[in-house]
């Protein structure tokens, strides 16, 4: 593995200023991937600037002799209890054999490492590195550094040619907007509980969660609280469909961000209420295509019930990791 840079390159952390050389270096590779954009100068800012997000400490990058970005990454290790450090990172392909993955990845798990000093004691610690199935260099970046894939994850659509069917909600159950009950931290809290059953949770601190959702809130143009669904019983949110009008990536896409219902309302039919009533809303909206994103082995059987109302499985997303630590895991494995 390279450990030095040529003379003719130049390696240094991001500035905001980088930002729209960074996105078009994101873009480039994601259009050679799966043809399309990934993000934006925004959207790339709105991160960059997440409340615990240090852009002097926690991004690399890598400059040509010219001065161009060629290659790209940063970490995420945002709150308590720093168990899981994530990072992401993109290359020019020109340069896939010049050992500059090699530096970013190195730079990646050195700023990791500083998770070990916050990490409860005993506890095991990890950095994972998500690609998409398209990308054989980077997974064969990621397995030289002994990254190992641990899951694979769906991008689950819906071409909708007609109305979709009414949801049926069971006795007691009613739908409403957030928009109509607008409390944030009683809207984290059910998402929390209802996320406990889904593979790698870690609890963090409330007001961590509550913070970065007001923030997120704030600055994304896309939000409209009108298609955040909350299934209640009464003043008890039991389940979420947390819908987008349009994908990142596409903008004649709706999008489900999120949809979970608490343990004890499980095996309702909630689920399937919420789903349906999302893609009712979307369709009234003008949305014929509707997405999500699954883990592939989901622990409470979500890729069941997306089959089940016709949804197809139109992409492949793995999750590479590397124990940085031993010890034990704080993370939800399976249910029990």
């Amino acid at each position: 593995m390279l450990t030095f840079l040529p003379d003719d390159l130049v390696s240094r952390a991001m500035i905001l200023e980088d930002l729209p050389q960074v996105v078009s270096l994101l873009n480039a590779r994601s259009r050679d991937l799966i043809g399309v954009d990934s993000t934006t100068d925004q959207r790339l800012r709105t991160k960059m600037q997440t409340p615990g997000f240090v852009v002097e400490t926690d991004t690399r990058i890598v400059l040509d002799g010219e001065g161009q970005i060629i290659g790209a990454a940063y970490i995420y290790d945002l709150s308590d209890p720093h168990v899981q450090v994530q990072v992401e990172s993109v290359l020019d392909p020109a340069y896939h054999d010049h050992g500059i993955g090699d530096i970013l990845i190195d730079w990646a798990e050195e700023r990791a490492s500083r998770a070990l000093l916050s990490a409860p004691t005993g506890a095991r610690v990890t950095l994972s590195h998500s690609v998409l199935d398209q990308d054989a260099p980077t997974q064969k970046l990621l397995m030289q550094h002994e990254f190992k894939p641990v899951r694979q994850f769906w991008r689950m659509v819906i071409e909708m040619d007609d109305s979709p069917p009414s949801p049926a909600w069971p006795t007691g159950i009613a739908v409403q907007a957030f928009s109509s009950h607008p409390d944030e931290r009683a809207l984290a809290l059910a998402v929390r509980d209802a996320f406990r059953d889904h593979w790698g949770y870690v609890e963090e601190p409330i007001a961590d969660q509550v913070m970065r959702w007001s923030y997120q809130i704030e600055h994304d143009p896309d939000f409209d609280p009108s298609l955040w669904f909350l299934a209640m019983e009464g003043e008890e949110i039991v389940g979420v469909s947390l819908c987008w009008p349009k994908a990142h990536e596409d903008p004649n896409m709706g999008y489900v961000g999120m949809l979970g219902v608490r343990r004890p309302w499980r095996q309702q039919g909630i689920g399937l209420a919420l789903l349906r009533h999302s893609f009712g809303a979307l369709y009234l909206r003008g949305v014929r295509k509707v997405g999500l994103d699954v883990d592939a082995a989901s622990l409470t059987g979500a890729t069941r019930l997306y089959k089940n109302v016709g949804m197809h499985i139109d992409r492949h997303t793995y999750t590479y990791e590397k124990e940085l630590r031993s010890g034990r895991d704080l993370s939800t494995q399976c249910i029990e």
